[in-house]
């Protein structure tokens, strides 16, 4: 058989794989996938035998497939092969679209709760901006910076940068630092948002355990050692745990991180305003790669697409030019009026007062569930995270029947060996009477769930 003659694969359409070189092999592969004569799921060649069918060396075979699997095509199982990527679906957050169940899974804040913008809106328009000028409207800057000096200090030599979002600026901070199958240290369980920006991005999510105190020493440092490039971290109001970084744990954590200077850690502090928490950071101050992030969505609501970012100069930089070719900067009348809202004492005195209002929801809902037989702890945050005895999606199964849509917490974790056995329940909306009977169908419903026989498959 010669080299150009091509091979017969593994695969149940017979398709032909060829190539001499890496490149050839994995744009040969490419256009089968493109063609869908390879689709999602089915197995590559193992490297031998591709190799010996072509006759290449094996690791001109190793390194197309790792072309492949940077640029998210295929993806390996170790000794389960290498597949065809597919486009999975994921878990996103906000209303179940119509559900006729009461959604008690949204991670929503109250409507009620967000500021009116009419009076802000008025007179906001000023000047045009143009192409060229300061991206960043003066007024927020100069807020902003005194914002974020007063979490990281007066010390630091900050640059500030404003996105469309927190999920915008994390996912642009990663691109600017990493490249495809790049390792990165997430809480596990983990916000969602991050989890998707994460694996969409073809990195490489590596769990790190979090407790009542936020991300734990141990978890960290295996995680550092593991080669991960990005710390992604929510100092306050973990979500779903609810969980904040004590002084200590941050301080210990901060010294697992003097090592590792380089590492880039981002800090989404995206309940800020809201929380009753103290800020502690992982941030040390000797750090060289660093980024605080800082959304809006919580308190103003989630249709101000607007987040603050402090970081280095250099990461500063590098995440300026990850926006020039694309969105450029933030709408300064968004801009204007953000500040209009902060800086209103009326708007932040309701800003505290909600923030009020949802711990005490979340604490005495957190109260009915124990005096149900359900021991639970409320955290910081919208939501409440609620362990079970027994599996969270039978519980959810049993709470539909009741009429509840929960979110099962296995949509967070990421660890394959965690035990799925948490609800995330969004409750903040619900009055005493429907509160007490959420409850009381959560304790019913496990009680159900612990009687009915594990399914299989």
């Amino acid at each position: 058989m010669t080299m150009d003659a091509g091979i017969r694969d593994a695969t149940s359409h017979g398709t032909t794989i060829h190539g001499a070189t890496a490149s050839e092999i994995a744009d040969s592969v490419r256009e089968l996938i493109e063609r869908a004569a390879l689709t999602a799921g089915e197995p590559l060649p193992p490297v031998r035998a591709l190799a010996e069918r072509l006759g290449v060396n094996r690791n001109t075979v190793v390194a197309a497939y790792r072309h492949l699997a940077q640029a998210g095509l295929v993806v390996t199982r170790g000794r389960g092969g290498t597949l065809v990527a597919g486009t999975a679906p994921v878990a996103q957050e906000g209303y179940a679209s119509g559900s006729i169940l009461r959604d008690v899974g949204t991670g929503n804040p109250d409507p009620d709760l967000i500021p009116a913008l009419d009076a802000a809106l008025a007179g906001l328009a000023g000047r045009p901006v143009l192409y060229g000028e300061p991206v960043i409207d003066r007024d927020l800057e100069h807020w902003a910076l005194a914002w974020m000096r007063g979490a990281l200090g007066d010390d630091r030599d900050l640059r500030l940068t404003v996105t469309s979002g927190a999920s915008d600026a994390i996912e642009r901070l990663l691109a600017q630092a990493l490249t495809r199958d790049d390792a990165v240290a997430l809480e596990d369980p983990c916000f969602l948002s991050s989890l998707n920006t994460v694996r969409l991005g073809g990195y490489r999510p590596v769990p790190v355990p979090v407790d009542a105190e936020g991300m734990t020493v141990d978890g960290l440092t295996a995680a550092l050692a593991a080669g991960v490039r990005a710390v992604v971290c929510t100092p306050r109001a973990q979500n779903p745990t609810g969980a904040s970084l004590s002084a200590g744990r941050a301080a210990a954590l901060r010294a697992v991180l003097e090592g590792h200077p380089y590492v880039l850690v981002i800090e989404d502090d995206h309940y800020s305003m809201l929380s009753a928490q103290p800020y502690h950071s992982l941030i040390g101050p000797a750090h060289r790669r660093f980024a605080l992030v800082r959304s809006v969505s919580k308190f103003l609501g989630p249709d101000m697409c607007l987040a603050v970012t402090a970081s280095d100069p250099e990461t500063a930089q590098r995440l300026a030019q990850r926006l020039s070719p694309g969105t450029s900067w933030v709408s300064h009348l968004l801009q204007r009026l953000t500040h209009a809202l902060v800086t209103d004492a009326a708007v932040t005195d309701g800003i505290r007062r909600a923030g009020a209002h949802y711990a005490a929801r979340n604490a005495a809902f957190a109260r009915r569930l124990s005096d149900h037989g359900l021991a639970t702890t409320a955290g910081d945050g919208l939501n409440l995270w609620v362990a079970l005895p027994v599996a969270a999606r039978a519980v959810a199964e049993q709470l539909m029947r009741r009429g509840w849509l929960a979110r099962p917490g296995d949509e967070f974790v990421l660890a394959s060996d965690v035990p799925r056995r948490h609800l995330r329940l969004t409750v903040h909306h619900l009055d005493d009477g429907e509160a007490e009977r959420l409850a009381a169908d959560v304790a019913a419903s496990v009680v159900a769930a612990s009687a009915t026989p594990a399914r299989v498959g």
